[in-house]
């Protein structure tokens, strides 16, 4: 059992949650990661401290999506989007968030992208969170609602996607315009192409050897020759390859297709 805080440390602890949840806007898992704390020990507190987890308390909140938010069938925008949250997305059951990390500098043409995305798939705005001196820009929905829908009929449930070594939600694997789609979104969010000695190479990063198998297969599956799981990561280095991702698959974060351009890697 916690041992009891003294007055000076509850009236310090309290201070310290309500500058991160309610004037920071962070969610329960960005709290926890600053804190060096598990989720449920950050909601713990907060419920110990009497700071209710209600997002309508945040400066920067928009507004409750349980009334109005929409689930769609499964599509290519469906399976992009899975691409996306596996890639560089976090599912929070603690207040109920979906969100996005995005690299304001580097990936500045794709914030637009991914809340066009999201807006059209369950027809909310999404929520922005971009305060000073941060690395990240945080896109996020709140929804209850959409968490349970997305664990139950999507097949995104997860967390922590390394520690649980997440896959490819299955229906992805019904329809090859599903399966591209799945590969453009979690290639733009989880990937990268860079110059070699001789010639270019495409990289698909990510600790969770499911993923990348399931990856690698879909890859061998639509005749790419990728190579096998290194360091985690999976590589597209035949230009043939590159030129064929462009063509087939293509980016929707511009960053890709500028560097895949820039280092000749689209060139006849």
């Amino acid at each position: 059992m916690p041992r009891k805080w003294t007055i000076k440390e509850e009236n310090e602890k309290r201070k310290e949650l309500e500058e991160l949840y309610i004037k920071q806007g962070k969610v329960i898992g960005e709290i926890a990661k600053i804190l060096k704390l598990a989720e449920s020990s950050v909601y713990d507190r907060m419920v110990r401290l009497g700071i209710p987890t209600d997002p309508k308390r945040k400066i920067n909140y928009y507004g409750s999506n349980r009334d109005k938010i929409t689930f769609p069938n499964f599509s290519n925008r469906l399976a992009e989007f899975c691409g996306i949250m596996l890639g560089d997305g976090h599912i929070s059951p603690f207040p109920g968030q979906i969100y996005v990390y995005i690299n304001p500098i580097a990936d500045a043409d794709y914030i637009s992208y991914i809340e066009q995305l999201l807006e059209k798939l369950f027809k909310v705005k999404v929520c922005r969170y971009d305060g000073k001196n941060r690395a990240t820009i945080d896109l996020f929905i709140t929804s209850v609602d959409l968490i349970a829908y997305l664990a139950e009929k999507v097949g995104l449930s997860v967390s922590n996607k390394v520690k649980e070594q997440v896959g490819i939600p299955d229906w992805i694997y019904k329809r090859d315009s599903y399966k591209k789609s799945f590969l453009r979104g979690f290639f733009d969010t989880d990937a990268s192409i860079y110059k070699l000695k001789f010639g270019v190479q495409m990289s698909f990063c990510n600790r969770s050897f499911p993923l990348l198998n399931s990856t690698r297969e879909i890859l061998l599956n639509f005749g790419y020759n990728p190579s096998k799981i290194s360091c985690y990561n999976v590589y597209l280095t035949r230009k043939s390859d590159l030129m064929r991702y462009a063509l087939e698959i293509g980016f929707g974060n511009s960053k890709h297709y500028k560097r895949a351009l820039k280092f000749g890697a689209l060139d006849n």
